[in-house]
């Protein structure tokens, strides 16, 4: 929310203590933000910034799935709990509604009858392969062409993945000495020592 939107005696959604609770505003503070009561335990809170105001009580708001599985579980406690305040409807009926919809996004992208999603190859086994089936050095630009070609591995979505594939190279050879797959040749150039990892 922005700033002009937050009116004294207003009833709003926000995150306080890593929950989403209501709030209504009782003033300005003297230090900035607003001076608020949280609605569920019936405490004095401040509210530093509009940020934290995720929006109006009764509109509906924002909320992340994270956001919605933490207040869910608070709510679950609540309830044992006879002696605390009643749970805010809003944020109960959202976290409900969040929850199911990541429940089914993580149904639909779990692997099925025991299948395994294939490990993805990184760009360091992927160089080695090439330079292993080439047979002769060669330079960091050339070695992610070649890898994309052949369907290896391909920058997610890097700018410079020759780069970072130059640093990786070099960072396992130092690093691992005799044992590393790369030997620095010439100037930019490496070939493969024969070493698997």
């Amino acid at each position: 929310m922005k700033k002009n939107e937050v009116k004294v005696g207003g009833v709003y959604v926000a995150k306080v203590s890593d929950k989403l609770v209501q709030v209504r505003i009782d003033g300005e503070s003297r230090h900035g933000g607003w001076d608020a009561t949280n609605l569920t335990t019936k405490k004095k809170v401040r509210i530093k910034s509009a940020q934290r105001l995720r929006g109006e009580a009764g509109k509906t708001t924002r909320v992340t799935a994270r956001e919605a599985a933490e207040t869910a579980k608070t709510d679950e406690r609540n309830d044992r709990d006879k002696d605390k305040a009643p749970r805010s409807e809003l944020t109960l009926e959202e976290a409900a509604k969040l929850e199911k919809a990541r429940a089914a996004k993580a149904k639909k992208t779990k692997a099925t009858d025991g299948e395994k999603t294939p490990k993805r190859v990184s760009a360091l086994d992927a160089a080695a392969q090439v330079l292993k089936s080439a047979g002769k050095p060669m330079r960091a630009q050339e070695l992610v062409a070649a890898m994309a070609e052949q369907g290896l591995w391909t920058s997610p979505a890097g700018k410079t993945p020759h780069a970072t594939l130059y640093a990786a190279m070099t960072r396992e050879e130092r690093d691992k000495g005799s044992d590393s797959r790369f030997r620095k040749v010439d100037r930019g150039q490496f070939a493969f020592t024969g070493k698997e990892a």
